[in-house]
């Protein structure tokens, strides 16, 4: 924190704001490989969770990238950077007593963890969207494995770059030959339950 600056304190708390909502506030975080479906399934829980009457906000990787984060590479130290803007703004989001959905790569483990540590362990969710690699590249949405296997995309993540699967991730689906809508009930399942909320 820069020297010349003071946390001011409000009076309407991140309690206060939960309970104008009628819900509890979480980061759902959305990690995996580029086209396992973290955002198609942060979109689809969304609106299934509004219809619950749920106040939610999706933060999605492409979308950042193209504002806030524009100033950034996928090299490794600025990949470190755009996941620590985001579970800042993420933090930002739950005091405002929303649900929260981020849908990006986050290949590093150590950055999710940091993730952990800004928002708090007790309103931090991790999804891990396992889709195989094969099957990325056969759906290549984007067609950035195409590119990268032919040399165009440096840094791409499961090919010239790793990606640290999540040990204990507090939701995994493995979507591989999964119908999107039995993804999406497993994740719900289990927010509905903290949400605390009736379906």
């Amino acid at each position: 924190m820069s020297h010349n600056t003071v946390i001011h304190q409000y009076k309407v708390t991140k309690a206060d704001r939960e309970q104008l909502h009628k819900h509890q506030s979480y980061l759902l975080w959305f990690t995996g490989l580029s086209g396992s479906g973290k955002s198609t399934l942060a979109n689809l829980v969304e609106v299934e969770l509004r219809q619950l009457g749920v106040s939610t906000y999706v933060l999605d990787g492409d979308n950042i990238r193209n504002g806030l984060n524009k100033d950034l590479s996928f090299a490794p130290e600025d990949r470190s950077e755009n996941i620590r803007r985001i579970a800042e703004v993420g933090n930002l989001f739950v005091d405002a007593g929303l649900l929260t959905i981020a849908a990006f790569v986050s290949p590093y483990r150590e950055d999710r963890a940091n993730i952990k540590a800004i928002v708090g362990a007790e309103n931090f969710i991790e999804i891990y969207v396992n889709t195989s690699l094969e099957e990325c590249e056969r759906r290549d949405v984007k067609g950035l494995y195409k590119k990268a296997r032919a040399g165009e995309i440096q840094n791409m993540t499961g090919i010239s770059a790793p990606y640290e699967a999540p040990i204990k991730p507090d939701i995994e689906i493995i979507t591989d030959g999964q119908p999107i809508e039995v993804s999406v009930k497993s994740i719900l399942d289990v927010i509905i339950e903290k949400l605390k909320i009736e379906a």
